[in-house]
Order: C-alpha cells, then sequence, then structure tokens
C-alpha cells in the first residue's frame, strides 16, 4: 500500500512507498525538501501559532518595497550618472542635425550598426529639437531625397525607434 499525501509547497498529489514513511525526501515536481507522513496518518502536526504583527510588519514591508520600486521606475533622472548625460550639448543647427537624422536613418536601413549606433549618440543629446524633426520627416508626404528608396513602413519603424530612444 503506498502513502498518499501532497507537497507543501506546490500542492502536487505525491505517492510514495510504505519504506519511505517518516522520512524526508524531494518534491517530484518543485524538488522541495518535505517529510513523508508515516502511515498512519492521524498524527496531528502541532503547529506554532501565528504572529499577527509580524505578518503586519511583512506586509507594511511589501507595500514599502512595492512604493519605492515604483519610485525608482518613474524616475527621469540619474542621480550620479555618466558625466557625458550630465553635460549640456553644444549648440547646433537645425539643418546640421536634420542631416544627422537622416543618415542615422539611411544607416540603419543599410544595416550599418555601429555607424548607425554613433550617429544615434550624436543625436540624442538634442532631445526635444530632434523629436520636431522626426516628427517632421515621419508627417511629409515626400520623404528626403536620401531616404525615398527605403520602404515607407519601413522608415516610419526607424524613425518610431529614434524617437523612442530619444524620449
Amino acid at each position: 500500500m503506498a502513502i498518499l499525501f501532497h507537497c507543501e509547497h506546490c500542492g502536487k498529489k505525491i505517492e510514495a512507498a510504505d519504506s519511505s514513511a517518516g522520512k524526508w525526501g524531494k518534491c517530484p515536481a518543485c524538488h522541495n525538501k518535505l517529510y513523508v507522513p508515516g502511515l498512519d496518518s492521524d498524527e496531528e502536526l502541532k503547529l506554532a501559532p501565528v504572529d499577527e504583527t509580524e505578518e503586519e510588519r511583512k506586509k507594511e514591508l511589501m507595500a514599502e518595497t512595492f512604493k519605492l520600486t515604483q519610485d525608482i521606475l518613474q524616475e527621469k533622472e540619474v542621480p550620479n550618472g555618466p558625466a557625458a548625460y550630465s553635460r549640456t550639448a553644444p549648440k547646433i543647427g537645425e539643418k546640421e542635425l536634420t542631416k544627422n537624422i537622416i543618415l542615422y536613418l539611411r544607416q540603419m536601413a543599410n544595416a550599418d550598426l555601429d555607424e548607425a549606433q554613433r550617429t544615434a549618440d550624436a543625436i540624442v543629446p538634442y532631445g526635444p529639437q530632434a523629436i520636431a524633426i522626426l516628427d517632421k520627416i515621419a508627417l511629409s508626404e515626400m520623404p528626403e531625397p536620401e531616404l525615398t528608396d527605403i520602404p515607407p513602413h519601413v522608415l516610419s519603424g526607424l524613425i518610431r525607434n529614434l524617437r523612442t530612444r530619444i524620449s
């Protein structure tokens, strides 16, 4: 006759041999260590009383952890971040920035990813100005002459990706 019981960790129903009664084993499902009850399963386990203050403290700590996590995720600026991000970018004209954006889009379309990465790094510091130019390119009916051979849906995706990176 086999011993039938449930794993206290995952709840899986376990069937153990009679010879394993009163011994420790591993759950086949979750691999946690568990005690195989004896053949006379009438033996009752004595449990310690639940400490309500401890349970309440755990809930408070979990709520505090959640709040701190949310605060960190919503931070816009990186305190003590790299010096490159803390410096303001030198002024650049709209024409020069447009040229860099077109260059980036062309590099991405040509799968020249290393060069595109460097060009994007030069564009990112000009956030709002670059986004305005990207919007103008995206909304124009005729794309820039350098970008006419890129399919419109691909160009739209490249613009969206750069816009996301800048934001």
